[in-house]
């Protein structure tokens, strides 16, 4: 059952750029939206222009929801969910399209800045699952917010605009690493060990600072943090500043048929499931685009998936469109069909040994299905039912989607997991569903683009083709 490549149904010409101009405004998005907070701000931007309105504006206003209508709620600007009115009633269900906008990175510490023989450093603690001795000798970004205590909130953004110096991680000259060499690749970088190096200019000596001030390249730093964004040392207590890497998302390969770029786990998904849905008009059931935080540490957290945020927005939604109760809220989340978008792991022919070729995606084979992800046997995995996967099946066949199964890779080797089991607590229909990654969790990463586009494809189908579903 191999299943072909994507790239033959577009022939060189119309069919192939509008493939590469999908792609384009993706590798946009990639490389100006670093974090969740970023990706919000974008999505929220684009969807008010789309014609969608704050849930917030409508509960206040008492206006009542109709079909076709476009709401939108934001959740601590971390996360979103998207609703497009369907004409059938919230009992009979819902379509959604849930992703997560969370990618792994470095966090700054809430106490960071300290100095160690003349330089200025960050300290850091990593956030999800990373190769540490990827972090080292790259060239870093800082992305984030800082709140002050008079309620101000002072955007970060250096490294990745022109002109903007860069940071980064030290690693140890090949000459001195004789034992660093001996170690396994977990220990080769410790995690206390990923300190972020910012400057190395001391502060300016006269009478007054040469007794008092001890670390003066720490304090020369913190003078022109104080100048730049206005914000004391203490400020950093309730700071959320991430370390990315620096630079923009880039097309690789000669044919430029693929992608490079920080954070496709799982904006890749993120960004076709928002665009499928804003392509909806008047659909008969109400979809759903839902972006959450939190996946890479286990979708905990007031804006994980494993709040009750999804819940309470619909209970809201439903109210404004006049059907809630508490009855009805349970039958919409029980009857609702999700796909759950996040990526798979792609067949690497330098490393073949850790998947089977039978069941693992490949680059340009378009949309991926996992039955299952998990771990072990299945651990800690949804495992999607076979009549919900048949009608899957034929809804792509009928829209001609490019698609393809896989599991994350040969048995006891290792595994994974998505937020598709919480959404199938509710009693929901749930399958992952995604695009295949080269590189998962390294700070660059590797996509098909037509594999990205399968996926709005395939996305836009399951949204409007309801026959069987």
């Amino acid at each position: 059952m191999e299943r072909k490549n994507a790239w033959v149904k577009y022939p060189e010409g119309e069919k192939r750029e509008e493939v590469f101009r999908f792609a384009e405004k993706y590798r946009r998005f990639l490389s100006d939206c670093k974090t969740e907070r970023e990706c919000v701000k974008a999505i929220v931007a684009e969807a008010e222009q789309a014609g969608f309105v704050n849930l917030d504006t409508i509960v206040k206003e008492g206006t009542s929801l109709k079909a076709g209508d476009r709401v939108y709620a934001n959740n601590m600007g971390k996360g979103l969910a998207l609703y497009v009115i369907g004409k059938k009633s919230f009992e009979e269900g819902m379509h959604i399209l849930g992703a997560h906008i969370d990618s792994p990175r470095l966090d700054l510490k809430q106490d960071p800045l300290f100095e160690d023989t003349d330089f200025a450093m960050l300290d850091t603690h990593y956030y999800g699952g990373v190769k540490k001795y990827q972090w080292v000798a790259l060239p870093l970004a800082l992305h984030g917010v800082i709140a002050k205590k008079d309620g101000t909130l002072v955007e970060v953004n250096v490294g990745d605009k022109p002109g903007d110096p860069v940071f980064g991680i030290s690693d140890l000259l090949i000459h001195l690493s004789a034992e660093q060499m001996e170690k396994k690749a977990s220990k080769v970088i410790e995690g206390e060990s990923l300190d972020l190096l910012i400057g190395s200019i001391p502060l300016k000596e006269d009478e007054e600072t040469k007794e008092k001030v001890k670390e003066k390249v720490k304090s020369n730093i913190m003078n022109l943090l104080t100048k730049e964004y206005g914000i004391e040392e203490e400020d950093f207590l309730s700071a959320e500043i991430e370390v990315v890497p620096a630079g923009e998302a880039r097309d690789y390969g000669f044919d430029r048929s693929m992608l490079m770029g920080y954070g496709h786990d799982d904006r890749v998904c993120a960004y076709p499931s928002y665009e499928a849905l804003a392509a909806v008009k008047e659909p008969e059931y109400t979809g759903v685009c839902l972006l959450v935080d939190k996946e890479e540490i286990g979708s905990v957290g007031a804006s994980g998936m494993q709040s009750r945020f999804f819940e309470n927005t619909t209970a809201e939604v439903m109210n404004a469109a006049g059907e809630y109760s508490e009855l009805k809220l349970r039958r919409a989340l029980k009857n609702s069909r999700v796909l759950s978008s996040d990526v798979s792991a792609a067949f690497d022919p330098n490393f073949p040994s850790v998947m089977t070729k039978q069941n693992t995606a490949y680059f340009g084979r378009g949309l991926v299905f996992n039955k299952y992800t998990g771990s072990r046997g299945k651990g800690g995995s949804n495992d999607a039912n076979a009549e919900y996967i048949g009608s899957l099946r034929a809804v792509m066949d009928r829209n001609d989607v490019s698609f393809q199964t896989a599991e994350l890779g040969k048995v006891d080797q290792g595994g994974g997991g998505t937020i598709a089991y919480i959404l199938a607590n509710y009693g929901m229909s749930v399958i992952d569903s995604g695009v295949a990654v080269l590189n998962m969790h390294a700070p660059w990463e590797i996509i098909s683009k037509v594999d990205l586009y399968e996926a709005y494809r395939g996305y836009v189908a399951f949204l409007t083709d309801l026959r069987g579903l």
